[in-house]
């Protein structure tokens, strides 16, 4: 089995890889213990929201053997959610995600450095996510 760490890098490569921005994997295992990580991503509309969660199911299942246990979808699709237990990847529409900022719930929680990460080629930040990032580091 692949380790949590490397399933969540990997979904966030799959986001990267269709455009996704604002891209966060989160260590949230300490801090609430249902899972190990979160990735928070956004997508511009409702059709990158498909694009990247199908992404994202594809190359998991292709490189780390996993599957989700569970798949939401909001009904107007402004957000979508993968949950494969130790990792939960989190697809946001712009107003969605700013309404609901996931990533500043445990501020505690490490923020990964995906620039420090291989694979990684289209990686855009807005302000507030670049000032979290910023923080991290």
């Amino acid at each position: 089995m692949v380790e949590s760490r490397e399933a969540a890098l990997e979904a966030a490569r799959a986001a990267d890889a269709k455009k996704a921005t604002d891209i966060v994997v989160q260590e949230v295992g300490p801090h609430i213990g249902v899972t190990e990580y979160f990735v928070i991503v956004t997508a511009a509309n409702n059709r990158q929201v498909d694009a990247i969660i199908d992404e994202v199911e594809e190359k998991l299942r292709e490189t780390c053997g996993m599957k989700p246990s569970g798949r939401e979808l909001s009904p107007d699709g402004s957000w979508s959610l993968l949950d494969y237990g130790s990792v939960v990847v989190h697809v946001f529409q712009p107003e969605t995600r700013e309404h609901y900022r996931l990533e500043t719930l445990w501020n505690e929680a490490r923020v990964l450095d995906l620039d420090a990460e291989e694979g990684f080629e289209n990686l855009e930040y807005g302000d507030r996510i670049a000032k979290l990032l910023t923080r991290e580091a």
